[in-house]
């Protein structure tokens, strides 16, 4: 910008200045009557410091969760449900002016919107926020104040409450699930408790046992075997003595005990021996069972008929002695082959038994393992639940002693000085501007709507003719001097118009003692 062009636009200025003084003053005033005029609102806030449990962590685990920021917007969900925020209203009269009618639901909304939460950014150990802060806003600074350290102490108490309900629904959770794993846990026992009593024998840590006892049966089944072949030997022998000494009797004509001819002995025998087979597989009503006993009763009646007869004659005692002794033997020595039989037939038994218990040994220890490992898992369950239960049952304890994390009010709220809205600092910075800028404005407006000459050049530029000379105007030291007393009259007319306008708005809208303290407030800010 040229040097001539600045000369004209202070030239302008100081022509016009009356509009750029009375557009700032206006401006000015118009600031103070919005500062007045618009509802102060002011702003307490509570600082809460996180504190860490006071027990170490080594020694009562917390279990309760460490997520900040999660845990305080759920508490702030609970400290402004409808239920607390009216208790507050109603403690505190809140949003009762004169002429107000708002419902609750109003109040309770505005109430809500007027409350904010703002953790620190800055962390604490283990990455955690270490504090946050409660903000409340309102009309009155004093009852700003107390509502903002009510919202603290609900913020402490909840999350006392907080702590304490989470750790006794997870000790509560615990117990349930401990005593489902423990109700599991007994059935597994029983389960494998019932499994070895219904396999004992078969169990694969008996395998080793029933080798060993195979062995050994299978060694009593061949001693059994040589036993009984040699009963048999015995059994050849003793009947051939006794078909000899039936010879010799039947060369003398002597009749023996239990026979009456020497085929008959051999028949009683035999028919004894076939009456223990049938006795063995059938009842004693079984006809041929029936028929057998009275066969044998017949030739028993008459061998002892036979042996009378032959006791007369005394040299055919001895044989007699010799042959019921031979028949004697063959009678022990059939009992003997039926005891063995018998005995191998258990032995056989056994062994088939024992054998199976081995051959089922793979398969047993496949299920054993599945049951065990099954209760293995179980139980497992059941020792990381049950250290788990103890732990929650510490929490608990600790928790309810008020040893665990705790909200601890660091800074509580004071009533506050300045108002948050409306901001008087940028209201005023804004009136200035506007004014400067309105006054400039309207000034070079009204300028540029002045047709006067008040140049040479404004002259030849219109007539476009040049001009020869110009004459100045010039005054006198005494109307220099009327005019001086005229512009200073009138500045401070206009300065006390302004001001006594200023103080009878203020007065008006406030009163006179609230007058008086905003001009105090207003010096003690400024």
């Amino acid at each position: 910008m040229e040097p001539f062009e600045i000369e004209k636009y202070k030239e302008i200025a100081l022509r016009r200045r009356w509009w750029i003084i009375i557009s700032f003053l206006l401006s000015i005033l118009t600031g103070i009557v919005l500062t007045l005029v618009l509802p102060k609102v002011y702003q307490a806030s509570t600082l809460i410091l996180i504190q860490s449990q006071k027990v170490p962590a080594s020694y009562v685990q917390e279990i309760v969760s460490r997520d900040i920021e999660h845990r305080v917007r759920t508490i702030t969900q609970q400290v402004t449900s409808r239920t607390n925020l009216e208790k507050i209203i109603n403690e505190f009269n809140l949003y009762n002016e004169p002429g107000s009618h708002m419902f609750m639901e109003d109040k309770v909304r505005i109430f809500r919107e007027n409350i904010s939460i703002e953790v620190s950014s800055g962390r604490g150990r283990g990455g955690t926020p270490s504090s946050f802060q409660i903000f409340f806003s309102g009309k009155n600074p004093k009852r700003v104040a107390k509502v903002a350290n009510t919202l603290a102490s609900y913020f402490i108490t909840q999350n006392l409450k907080f702590r304490e309900d989470q750790a006794i629904g997870t000790s509560e959770f615990l117990t349930d699930e401990l005593e489902n794993i423990r109700r599991r846990l007994l059935e597994k026992e029983n389960d494998l408790k019932g499994y070895r009593e219904k396999y004992m024998g078969g169990l694969p840590e008996q395998l080793e046992t029933n080798l060993r006892i195979s062995e050994r049966i299978q060694q009593q089944i061949i001693a059994n075997q040589e036993n009984l072949r040699e009963t048999e030997n015995r059994k050849l022998l003793i009947q051939q003595q006794i078909s000899e000494a039936a010879e010799m009797r039947r060369a003398r004509e002597v009749p023996v005990e239990g026979e009456g001819e020497g085929a008959e002995s051999t028949s009683l025998d035999q028919l004894r021996t076939q009456l223990t087979s049938l006795e063995a597989r059938y009842t004693e009503r079984h006809p041929d069972v029936v028929r057998l006993k009275k066969k044998i009763a017949d030739l028993e009646s008459k061998e002892k008929t036979v042996v009378k007869e032959a006791q007369k004659l005394p040299e055919n005692r001895d044989i007699i002695k010799a042959e019921r002794n031979l028949v004697q033997q063959l009678r022990e020595i059939h009992l003997e082959i039926r005891n063995l039989k018998a005995e191998a037939a258990q032995l056989s038994s056994q062994m088939k038994w024992y054998q199976t218990q081995v051959e089922n040994t793979p398969k047993r220890e496949q299920e054993l393992m599945s049951l065990n490992r099954d209760y293995n898992n179980i139980r497992e369950t059941y020792n990381s639940l049950l250290g788990r239960k103890l732990e929650a049952e510490l929490a608990v304890s600790m928790e309810r002693k008020q040893k665990g994390e705790q909200f601890r009010i660091l800074d509580s709220a004071e009533a506050p000085i300045r108002p948050l809205r409306p901001d008087i600092r940028r209201i005023l910075l804004m009136t200035v501007l506007l004014g400067l800028a309105l006054g400039c404005g309207l000034a070079y407006l009204r300028e540029t709507m002045d047709t006067s000459f008040r140049r040479p050049e404004d002259v030849e530029e219109l007539l476009q003719i040049p001009i020869i000379a110009s004459l100045p105007f010039t005054l006198n030291a005494r109307e220099l001097r009327r005019i001086k007393r005229k512009e200073i009259l009138t500045v401070v007319s206009v300065g006390l118009t302004f001001l006594l306008l200023g103080v009878v708005i203020v007065i008006s809208l406030k009163g006179v003692d609230a007058t008086i303290n905003f001009v105090k407030e207003f010096f003690v800010k400024f």
